[in-house]
C-alpha cells in the first residue's frame, strides 16, 4: 500500500476495520466467468406501495468489480441483492445501492400518483445456476419489496451485445480493472464539436476529486476512464425554462420539481453506451452553467461542468455515489422527515443517536457533550489553514463532535464535524469522519 507523505490521523483512520459484513470464503474462480451479468430491473410504485420487475439481462466478457470479499456488504445502502448457488445454497455475491424511486417515494407527488424508474444491477456472470434476490427498505430500514429470479448461464434470452462505440480516454490509468477501483466519467449534452472540451472538464472533475484524502493518498488504486458521448445537442434540458435537448443520457433540472436537482431516469440507456468499458462506479458531466447535480449511492453522480462550483460539487456528489456518504446540510421544514429517531441512519457520517456506538462514537475526544454545542466554521476553517500541522491535526480531533443539524433535517439528526465537504461547497476538505467512511469503502474494494 502507498501511502506517501499520509498524516498521522490518516494513517490512525486506516487502521480502523472495513464497514464489511461478515461472510464466507467465496473464491471467483469457483463461482463465476469473467463476465459481467446486467440485470435491468423496473422499480415502481408509490409513497405506500413498491414493487420489482425484471425488464431485462445482459452478458458481456470482462468483469471490472471486486473479485475478494463477494458475499459481504460494504454498507447497508437502501437496497440489495444477492446471487444465491442453487446447488450448495451459498450467497455467492452481495451489492448495495440506493434508488431515485426510493428518493422520489418522500415526495408529495407520491402520494397522488404512480411511477417507474429503471435501475441497473452488474454483477459477476455465475458459472452454474443462481439465483438473483431483490430487496428494497423504507424509510424505517424494513424489507418493503422483494424480487427473485433464477439465472441459468445457458439461458438463450439473456441478450449478449457488443461493445459500444464509444470514444473513451483514460485519464488516470493505475493498473487493471482487477486490481482497481474502476470510475467512468461520462458526457452529458457534449456536442461532436465539444469533445476536447469535455476531456478537460473530465481531468477537472479527476483532480478536484483526487485533491482531497483520503482520495489523495489512495490515488493509486483508482482508474478513471472518459466517456465522451456526443449529444446532438450542446447542454441540457431546463425545463423550468422550457428547453428540452437531445443529449446523449437525457438528463433534466427540476426533478421532483426541485430546481437545481439534475438528474437523468435513462440509467439502461447509459449502460447500453458504457458496454465494453470497465466501470464500477458513474460520474456525469452535464455541460452547463447551471447550477446544480445529484449522487446516489452506487447508482452515479450527475454534476453541471461549467459551473464556478464544479470542482467541490463533483467531489461532494462523488461522496454519496461512491462512499454512500449522506448531505449533512439542513432545511427548517420537510415535507416528510428522511430519518426516524428509533432508526440508526446506514450513512456513515450522520445519526440520529439510536445506535450511536455504530457510528463515530470512538472518535470523540474524552467529555463530549452530546449534542455539542455549535462552533463557528470560519474559525475552525482558519486554525486548520494556518499552516501548522499539528495544530492541524488537534483541531480535527478537538472538533469532532455530535452537531444536530443533517440529513436535510434541523431536529433529530446529527453530524460529526461543525463543517465539511457533505455540508457546504466552502468547507476545503472531508471532515475526519466521512475520510474514515471513504477510505473503509476504498480498502473494502481493493484489499
Amino acid at each position: 500500500m502507498k501511502v506517501g507523505a499520509i498524516s498521522a490521523l490518516l494513517l490512525a483512520l486506516s487502521l480502523c476495520p472495513a464497514l464489511a459484513l461478515s461472510g464466507q470464503d467465496v473464491k471467483f474462480s469457483d463461482c463465476f466467468r469473467d463476465s459481467t451479468l446486467r440485470v435491468d430491473c423496473i422499480f415502481a410504485g408509490d409513497s405506500g406501495s413498491q414493487a420489482i420487475y425484471l425488464d431485462d439481462m445482459y452478458s458481456f466478457p470482462g468483469w471490472a468489480g471486486r473479485r475478494h470479499r463477494l458475499d459481504q456488504l460494504p454498507l447497508r445502502g437502501n437496497g440489495q441483492f444477492e446471487l444465491v448457488d442453487k446447488q450448495d445454497g451459498r450467497t455467492i455475491y452481495a451489492g448495495s445501492f440506493s434508488t431515485l424511486f426510493q428518493e422520489w417515494q418522500t415526495t408529495e407527488e407520491a402520494t397522488v400518483s404512480r411511477q417507474a424508474f429503471e435501475n441497473v444491477l452488474l454483477m459477476p456472470f455465475p458459472s452454474r445456476e443462481a439465483l438473483l434476490r431483490v430487496r428494497l427498505f423504507d424509510t424505517h430500514g424494513k424489507v418493503c419489496a422483494t424480487f427473485e429470479q433464477t439465472i441459468d448461464p445457458s439461458e438463450i434470452l439473456i441478450r449478449r451485445p457488443g461493445p459500444a462505440d464509444a470514444e473513451y480516454r483514460y485519464i488516470l490509468k493505475s493498473g487493471s480493472a482487477e486490481d482497481c477501483i474502476d470510475v467512468a466519467i461520462v458526457a452529458e449534452g457534449y456536442t461532436a464539436d465539444e469533445k476536447e472540451l469535455f476531456y478537460s472538464h473530465a481531468q477537472k472533475a479527476v483532480d478536484a476529486i483526487l485533491s482531497h484524502e483520503p482520495f489523495k493518498t489512495f490515488r493509486d488504486r483508482f482508474n478513471f476512464v472518459a466517456v465522451a458521448l456526443e449529444s446532438e445537442d450542446s447542454g441540457v434540458s431546463v425545463p423550468l425554462q422550457g428547453e428540452w435537448r437531445n443529449t446523449a443520457l437525457q438528463s433534466n433540472f427540476s426533478t421532483f420539481h426541485m430546481d437545481r436537482y439534475l438528474t437523468t431516469r435513462k440509467v439502461g440507456n447509459i449502460a447500453d453506451r458504457l458496454c465494453g468499458i470497465p466501470y464500477e462506479h458513474l460520474i456525469i458531466l452535464a455541460n452547463t452553467q447551471t447550477y446544480g447535480g445529484g449522487g446516489i449511492y452506487n447508482f452515479y453522480t450527475l454534476t453541471t461542468s461549467r459551473h464556478a462550483a464544479f470542482e467541490p460539487v463533483v467531489v461532494h456528489e462523488f461522496g454519496h455515489s461512491f462512499a454512500g456518504l449522506a448531505d449533512e446540510y439542513y432545511y427548517d421544514d420537510m415535507y416528510s422527515p428522511y430519518y426516524y429517531p428509533d432508526v440508526e441512519p446506514w450513512e456513515q457520517n450522520i445519526s440520529t443517536l439510536a445506535d450511536f456506538g455504530s457510528k463515530w462514537k470512538d472518535m470523540l475526544p474524552e467529555d463530549t457533550a452530546i449534542p455539542t454545542p455549535p462552533v463557528e466554521d470560519r474559525v475552525l476553517w482558519e486554525t486548520i489553514a494556518d499552516g501548522n500541522e499539528d495544530a492541524a491535526m488537534k483541531v480535527r480531533r478537538d472538533f469532532i463532535g455530535v452537531y444536530e443539524g443533517a440529513g436535510y433535517m434541523s431536529k433529530g439528526a446529527y453530524r460529526a464535524f461543525p463543517d465539511c465537504r457533505m455540508k457546504t461547497n466552502t468547507a476545503p476538505e472531508f471532515c475526519p469522519v466521512c475520510q474514515r467512511a471513504i477510505m473503509r469503502m476504498i480498502e473494502f474494494y481493493t484489499e
